[in-house]
């Protein structure tokens, strides 16, 4: 598979995916939408990739939607007008995808969907999109040259990328009401302190501490668990009462014991790294998706 806007690269089991149109700066556009969801689906069902980490081109990580384009440059229909129950009824025509639905959901969604972790190495400017698509990763890593900015509010417009379900989830609810509000331009190390950052590296070292806790991550780890674990805990504290994730977890729980748990008390009592053999592409258990 070939991508126009993506630079698609495994190294020992890490895909590093690399936004890539280094003259824009990464600017986003519907075609780089396209080709992130396929690659975010190819990823999850690649049973040669553990981990995925996204990083950006040149000087930039995204510096948003690309606004030079003609039209709605956010890719819409102006000609539309959908309820809301109209919306979820046609959720999936081709009209709603194309004309109605943001092309950053789009995307937040299909990392959300992904079986494999996914860690944003923030190389450089990061704003609008650039900064909300990488909200439905686990992880964020920044070099101290990265800008991070919620710009929406500047142009009229409104956060989209699922970035308003995400961002108070990870940085509480009055960070969220003020980087919205504002619209400020955050250093990486103001974005570390209001604790949407994981840690602040050197501009030189990013890539290798994102590989190195991609790593961290799969090595010695089961693919089926890991595919569990993340679904569980993206999906499960949105759940109504605690014994929803009770009857997730012990379906789970059930499937891996009998399956690469096995594997792993035996390595654990003879004192050797596991070798596991379930596969995330095929070895996920049948009430998944529970959802």
């Amino acid at each position: 598979m070939t991508y126009t806007t993506l630079d698609w690269q495994i190294d020992d089991r890490v895909l590093t995916l690399t936004l890539n149109r280094p003259a824009q700066l990464n600017a986003f556009t519907v075609t780089m939408a396209n080709e992130l969801i396929a690659a975010y689906q190819r990823a999850s069902e690649d049973d040669a990739v553990g981990a995925v980490v996204v990083t950006g081109a040149g000087r930039a990580f995204c510096a948003g939607m690309d606004l030079s384009v003609e039209g709605n440059v956010f890719g819409l229909d102006e000609s539309l007008s959908p309820s809301v129950d109209e919306l979820k009824a046609r959720w999936d025509e081709p009209d709603m995808v194309g004309g109605v639905r943001d092309t950053g959901g789009r995307v937040a969604l299909a990392v959300y969907d992904c079986k494999k972790p996914v860690i944003a190495a923030i190389n450089g400017a990061a704003v609008g999109i650039g900064a909300t698509m990488t909200l439905a990763m686990d992880v964020r890593l920044a070099s101290e040259k990265a800008r991070i900015g919620f710009v929406f509010g500047r142009i009229g417009i409104v956060p989209e990328a699922c970035s308003t379900w995400f961002l108070p989830r990870i940085v509480g609810p009055q960070q969220a009401f003020d980087w919205i509000y504002s619209g400020d331009i955050l250093s990486a190390d103001e974005a570390l302190q209001g604790r949407l950052l994981k840690a602040v590296v050197p501009a030189e070292q990013l890539l290798a501490e994102a590989h190195k806790l991609a790593h961290k991550y799969m090595d010695q780890r089961s693919p089926v668990s890991i595919a569990l674990m993340r679904q569980m805990l993206l999906r499960n504290p949105s759940l109504p009462h605690p014994r929803d994730a009770h009857a997730i977890e012990s379906l789970a729980m059930l499937h891996t014991s009998r399956q690469d748990g096995k594997e792993g008390v035996a390595s654990f009592n003879q004192k050797r790294a596991p070798v596991y053999t379930g596969r995330a592409s095929d070895g996920l258990p049948d009430f998944y998706p529970w959802w």
